[in-house]
Formats: C-alpha cells, structure tokens, sequence
C-alpha cells in the first residue's frame, strides 16, 4: 500500500485533454499541498506524450483510481458529457470531487451529479474560476456591505473569438458533447460571475443562433434579457465570432453607484465621490489561442477545494452554486426555440452563494 504524506491531499486526475494545462501548472505549484497519483486518458498514445512526475502513474482504467483507497480526490477535465457518469461512480467510492465546467451537458444531468456528490456526503466543487480573481473577490466583499446600495441593472458581455479550426474538432460545440456552443462553454464564466453578485433572475428572455461566421451545431451568438424580482433589469450578450476577441465585461449599476468588471479589474464609484479599483488586466483566452490566460484563479480555486476537503469545510465554489448558470443557461436556450419569457420557478431557485 502506498504511503502517502498526510500533509499533502493525494488525488488523481481525470483526463489529459486541451483544458488540462492550468490544472496541471497549478498542481506544481501546489506541489507541497498535493500529490499527483495517477493520471487517467482515454488513449494511452496520448498519456505517453504527456508530461508528468516520475512518481505519478498513467492509466487507460479508471477503476485503477477507483479502487485506489490512497487517493481522497479527483479532478475531472474530461468532456461536459462524460461527468455525470465518472462522478457518481467517484463518489460511490468516496473520492471528493473537483468538476471542470460545465457541471454537465443539462440541468437535469448536473442536478444529478450534485446529488449524487450529496448523497454519498463527499465535497463537490466546480473550476469557475474567475471567481477567484481578486478583483471579483473585492467585489463580492464590496457588496456586502451595501454600499452601493440597490440593484439597478446590470450588463455581462463575452465578444470572443474562435477560428473555424477550432468548431472542426470532433465533438467541439456539439450538443450531445458539449451541451451547446458558447453560452455553456465560454460565456458560463462571466455570467456565472455576474450572478455571483446579482442572484438569479425570476424570468428570462434569449435569442441564440448560429452566424455565417461558423459552421457548427451549437449557437456561437446570443444575447439575452433577464427579469429580476425586485425590479432590475440584466441584458447579456455572447458570441464566439467578433474578431479577433475582446476583454469580457460586467457592469452593475445601483442607487449609490456603479461597479465594472473588464479582464479581471475592478473599478467603482460612488455617487458620494468614493471610488475603489482592485486587480490587474488579465487576458482570459478571448482570441484565437483559448489556452491564452494566465493560471492563477485556477491555482486559487484548487488551493481552496483542498483547504475544504482537509477542513471538511464547504468549497468556496460549490456544485450546487454552479447549476445557478447552467438554469439561466437553459432559459435562454427554451426562450430562444419557443419564442417565449421563461419562468424560473420559484422552486428551483438555487441561490448562487
């Protein structure tokens, strides 16, 4: 039996994909709080090419994971409909869980897997990650003092870029894959962020469709309006074709003043002639390269998923708090095909913090 450092949480990681590369650079950065025990790929030809500690061991089984009672976590990097299946079975044997996003391809798959991490009492968090910048981080802080006062709207808009070369990889914005095109797969992040600080909305109006500039199953442009409870108003715009990608950007605008977020810096101003910045310019993979951002909000989230589980504390981005987006997500989509406002029932509001 492996001994393992009971000072650093022991894990294996899940898929060796093109998302996987912050994971791993953050994984050596926390080298004195983690260790890498196995790595698991679908193809052992692609395991060979990759790029590991000697001490870590490669696998095409994931019952070699499973069955490994050393290991206390996973990291799934794997396809959006390839997580409900490996998480349960992760959680049935007792690994706690850090997802990639999206949870998965469909509400009803994700509030699946968040269940099955509940049932089975294991820690579940999600790679949300802008999240943690500091500049978001400063805001969320901000807004609990109330401050600013009430919410009056808000605005959230993603105007990136992805070449064709990128939509002509198999499976890439397919919806039996990927769930969909760039609301689920580029522009979750900052809408998710930007209901981090508003909450959710009660009703939703979308449009989405797919441009000239791309050939593709899934939308690459939408935009959206959703209806708050108490009044406010949020319009929301994402689109993979305005070359050659722009910063993302949240605007909030309440009764005492203004907060805006663009590429990770904050800047708000008060009507009483206070203003706060945080943060410094980020690219966040908007262009051609979507690998094209700096790793430090990843390393954040992951330090703090093993703070949880060595704490038994609740991760600062829970599977629960990620199938906030992925109802607005789904909203936009039903309004888009049907014409119609969609109501989030009361019920099923999940609050996002």
């Amino acid at each position: 039996m492996h001994r393992s450092d009971p000072a650093r949480l022991r894990l294996a990681v899940i898929g060796a994909g093109l998302g996987s590369a912050p994971h791993f650079q953050s994984l050596e950065d926390l080298a004195s709080e983690v260790e890498v025990a196995w790595v698991y790929g679908r193809s052992a030809e692609r395991l060979a090419d990759l790029r590991t500690p000697t001490a870590v061991r490669k696998t095409t089984r994931l019952e070699d994971i499973f069955e490994d009672a050393s290991v206390k976590a996973v990291l799934v990097l794997t396809p959006p409909n390839s997580h409900l299946d490996i998480v349960q079975r992760a959680a049935r044997a007792g690994k706690h869980v850090l997802v990639e996003k999206p949870l998965e391809i469909d509400l009803n798959r994700a509030n699946a897997l968040v269940e099955a991490c509940e049932a089975a009492g294991v820690t579940l968090a999600i790679m949300l990650q802008h999240r943690m910048r500091q500049a978001a981080l400063g805001l969320t802080a901000l807004l609990n003092t109330g401050e600013l006062g009430q919410l009056v709207s808000a605005a959230a808009a993603i105007r990136w870029w992805r070449p064709q070369s990128y939509y002509d990889e198999p499976g890439r914005g397919t919806l039996a894959r990927d769930g969909g095109g760039v609301l689920i797969t580029q522009a979750i992040h900052t809408l998710d962020l930007m209901l981090s600080f508003t909450g959710l909305p009660e009703r939703v109006t979308g449009l989405a469709m797919t441009s000239p500039v791309h050939r593709m199953e899934g939308e690459d442009t939408a935009a959206a309006l959703l209806h708050y409870a108490g009044g406010a108003v949020a319009v929301v715009q994402a689109t993979t074709a305005a070359y050659p990608g722009f910063p993302e950007r949240i605007e909030l605008n309440f009764t005492g003043g203004t907060a805006t977020l663009e590429a990770g810096e904050l800047q708000a101003v008060f009507m009483n002639g206070k203003t706060v910045t945080l943060g410094t310019r980020q690219a966040s993979g908007s262009g051609a390269n979507p690998m094209g951002f700096d790793h430090a909000a990843h390393r954040t989230l992951l330090q703090d998923f093993i703070r949880a589980v060595q704490s038994g504390t609740a991760a600062a981005v829970t599977g629960r708090s990620a199938l906030g987006v992925q109802q607005v997500i789904e909203a936009i989509m039903e309004s888009s095909k049907t014409g119609r406002t969609v109501a989030l029932h009361p019920a099923a509001l999940i609050p996002v913090s």
